[in-house]
């Protein structure tokens, strides 16, 4: 009964959160947010924790975590409709450019941030910042968060050429984000032990990125084989949820091989499973309209939850609030400047060369993921690490859609509509009627 009322009370929360956010022109994603944050452990849940009233809100960080299937499932959903924009008709127009923006606009944040971080380390010392803290941060700079993106451009039927090409690179971002964090990491826990692990570093981060491509693919087949022996839309549907779901569960198995571990990424599994089926299946786009109406509530949800998960607590320690505003500033300027310079290189339209670098600003998931694995370095590296990813990605989540919403407004992808409600639609149609 607590889950349930917790889940009402979050859904409810995010809801009505839009309505009060939205006379200021903010995306929805943001008032899912800043709901999270309201009903989470620093909030609506320190009141209900105080009352002894169990439900009434998100008592504690552990209670957010027994969420997380819901976070896991959120995310599955979106890596699968991100992978509906790999169309092989589309990707022969955009393709090569995305992927060269995809692996230059990653590196550049990392270089940036790794300089920046890297002399913040001379100059304080290891005793205070050590090192491998920065390193392990400027893989971490790697990473955009494809949620909130997508969800603005859902939201406002963003079109265009920046949209076009802006979903595959946040989802290349993952494959370059998991190399790149691999590398670093390995290297920054060399420097920590005193020992580097070759075959975590290389092989690792190979074998994750193939084993998913591979999973989403052969599940991305089936599906598209058994989707064909259903004719009713309510089934094919079922089926569709069925898929992503089975994909995600099964991206959850970790097997060890001697010194390297057979693992996959559900963001990669899902996203090929989404490829594959729009380029086999005849009926992909029909079937992805229906998938999308779904999940309306589910991310509505995840984006509640993930507002929940925002830590206030970084803010007491100005150390890390300090070296958080730093990573910040040089991460978004390697977003910025990387973008620009290869979408120049690449002959992009203009509009992409001036706006695509704002809108790879957001940050989440992936990043969360990555700060617990630096929990690896060490008690002192690795609450470094964490502690400051926390603190970035609490401010990028509420400024990032709101930096890619204007900047899909400025890029003329956007275009402000004068649409009814669905109540004022059923209004007048029963006046007709009448």
């Amino acid at each position: 009964m607590n889950i349930l009322l917790s889940i009402a009370i979050a859904l409810l929360a995010g809801l009505l959160m839009t309505r009060v956010i939205k006379p200021f022109g903010l995306p929805a994603v943001t008032g899912y947010l800043i709901a999270g944050v309201l009903v989470g452990p620093y909030c609506l849940g320190m009141v209900g924790k105080a009352l002894s009233i169990d439900g009434i809100g998100f008592s504690s960080m552990e209670y957010v975590e027994r969420f997380t299937v819901i976070s896991n499932v959120a995310l599955g959903f979106i890596a699968f409709s991100i992978g509906n924009e790999f169309r092989l008709k589309q990707l022969k127009q955009t393709g090569r450019q995305a992927t060269v923006i995809g692996i230059v606009q990653a590196l550049t944040a990392t270089l940036f941030v790794d300089i920046a971080l890297g002399a913040l380390s001379l100059i304080l010392g290891e005793d205070k910042f050590p090192m491998s803290a920065a390193i392990t941060l400027g893989a971490v700079a790697t990473a955009t968060a494809p949620a909130a993106t997508l969800m603005v451009v859902r939201q406002y039927k963003a079109k265009g050429k920046l949209t076009d090409i802006l979903l595959p690179i946040v989802a290349l971002d993952d494959a370059v984000g998991l190399i790149v964090f691999a590398v670093s990491f390995g290297i920054a826990r060399g420097m920590v032990s005193g020992k580097i692990d070759v075959y975590s570093i290389i092989l690792d981060p190979i074998i994750e990125i193939v084993a998913s491509l591979v999973l989403g693919a052969a599940m991305g087949f089936l599906f598209s084989w058994i989707e064909q022996f259903f004719h009713s839309r309510s089934k094919r549907l079922a089926v569709s949820i069925t898929f992503v779901i089975l994909t995600v569960a099964i991206t959850m198995i970790k097997i060890p091989i001697g010194p390297v571990h057979l693992g996959f990424s559900s963001l990669l599994a899902c996203m090929m499973l989404g490829t594959i089926f729009c380029n086999v299946c005849e009926s992909s786009e029909e079937l992805m309209e229906r998938v999308d109406g779904w999940t309306t509530p589910l991310f509505a949800l995840f984006f509640v939850i993930s507002g929940a998960e925002l830590q206030l607590s970084v803010f007491t320690d100005i150390a890390i609030v300090g070296v958080g505003v730093m990573f910040i500033i040089f991460r978004s300027l390697g977003k910025i400047f990387g973008a620009s310079i290869s979408a120049k290189a690449t002959h992009c339209d203009p509009m992409i060369v001036k706006y695509l670098g704002i809108t790879l600003l957001p940050q989440a998931g992936v990043a969360l993921g990555m700060s617990v694995a630096a929990m690896e370095l060490g008690p002192k590296e690795g609450s470094i690490v964490r502690s400051i990813i926390l603190f970035a990605v609490l401010i990028y989540e509420l400024v990032g859609p709101v930096l890619t919403k204007i900047a899909l407004t400025k890029a003329g992808e956007i275009i402000p509509e004068n649409r009814q409600s669905a109540k004022q639609i059923n209004k007048d149609r029963n006046q007709n009627r009448v």
